[in-house]
């Protein structure tokens, strides 16, 4: 029985995982070798003797240093930053109070109201920005990071609202009806009682708009154009593909640098995440 708990274990436990986390991780480990791969080595034809496509034999740093000094990669770096933070917050906070009130104020049409703000965000992105262009436009904010920071809460709100509706289900009412017998108004039970309780939501719900935020491209190619404004999706593409020529070893420096803050982020709240998903699915 041992021997045979084991077979199962190997067969559809350990090889399936191991399958599944090579294939995950593949791409962050051809953007490492990429990018500390040196021009000699990049450019070699896998046919070629002493060719190791899986590995470099000299690494070297010259990638990196020249995205950070002949490009505006931290400029950025920090826009991006910039953009997701506020956006974020934006979308946290509205959707918190819209979630709230979904979830737990009864009126008509709330159920349908729930529903077309999560159908809101299926809107493919390609076929928004052609009336929020002209509003960029008309306000004229573009080629600014609040062209972004009032565009992207379009998509980030409706997500934000269904899952913290979702995860405002599945705090029992009690707690708040105790709360307002004690005198605590509506308001004070929400701030005291739900929102602290519903941390792990919140997190979740934020790390989602950050993550979209993070890596947005297709409003910030079209409502950005200089290159000081640029965010990193798109300045990393547009600086370092000139016509046919792409500068490997600089986009994917570009690429894994851009994807550490991500990595980070995650690494701090994944338990927080899968939490607030978690409870999310449940409601």
């Amino acid at each position: 029985m041992v021997i045979e708990h084991k077979w199962k274990k190997w067969v559809y436990f350990i090889i399936p995982m191991a399958g599944f986390i090579i294939f995950t991780l593949f791409p962050f480990y051809w953007m490492a070798v990429t990018s500390f791969r040196p021009d000699g080595e990049l450019y070699r034809s896998w046919r070629a003797a002493n060719a190791t496509p899986f590995w470099t034999l000299s690494p070297t740093t010259e990638h990196f240093r020249d995205l950070l000094t002949n490009t505006a990669f931290l400029q950025w770096l920090m826009n991006t930053m910039f953009v997701a933070l506020v956006a974020t917050a934006i979308s946290l906070v509205c959707g918190l109070f819209a979630g709230y009130a979904l979830s737990r104020l009864k009126f008509r049409g709330s159920e349908f109201l729930g529903t077309a703000i999560f159908i809101t965000y299926l809107v493919p992105q390609t076929l928004l920005f052609i009336p929020l262009a002209d509003i960029i436009r008309n306000m004229q904010i573009g080629n600014t990071p609040w062209a972004l920071i009032l565009t992207y809460p379009t998509f980030l709100i409706p997500f934000c609202t269904w899952l913290l509706m979702g995860y405002f289900k599945t705090i029992p009412k009690e707690l708040e009806e105790c709360a307002r017998i004690d005198g605590a108004t509506r308001f004070g039970a929400m701030v005291r009682i739900v929102f602290p309780i519903a941390i792990p939501g919140i997190l979740s719900a934020g790390i989602f708009a950050f993550t979209l935020s993070w890596n947005e491209f297709i409003y910030a190619l079209v409502f950005l154009s200089s290159v000081e404004e640029k965010t990193v999706p798109v300045g990393v593409v547009s600086e370092l593909i000139r016509g046919d020529i792409f500068f490997w070893g600089q986009l994917m420096a570009g690429a894994l640098l851009g994807s550490v803050p991500m990595a980070i982020v995650y690494s701090f709240f994944v338990e927080y995440y899968v939490a607030g998903l978690t409870g999310s699915v449940k409601g």
